[in-house]
């Protein structure tokens, strides 16, 4: 496997802005890969396509550097705010 292998184009509007809730409530891509089709579910639901020995891996991490942006309520002028390393490690 190559490093290259994982570059590929994500439109922006694909990327979350805000946190869904419930949180299980993330949308859930299923790849069947033998038929080359493709499901959209919700996480909460998950359950049903995994079968007895199956592994799965979740990863609780953050992905910073993170650009956050805001509208001051004042003077709405607009604020970015970029966030590049957690420092209570």
């Amino acid at each position: 496997m190559k490093l290259e292998e994982f570059n590929y184009y994500l439109p922006q509007g694909f990327i979350a802005q805000k946190q869904i809730k419930p949180r299980d409530h993330s949308r859930l891509m299923i790849l069947y890969r033998s038929r080359k089709e493709i499901e959209h579910n919700i996480f909460k639901n998950i359950g049903d396509y995994l079968k007895e020995g199956d592994l799965l891996v979740l990863n609780n991490t953050k992905v910073l550097p993170v650009r956050i942006y805001g509208i001051k309520e004042k003077t709405k002028g607009k604020v970015e705010i970029l966030l590049l390393k957690s420092l209570n490690d």
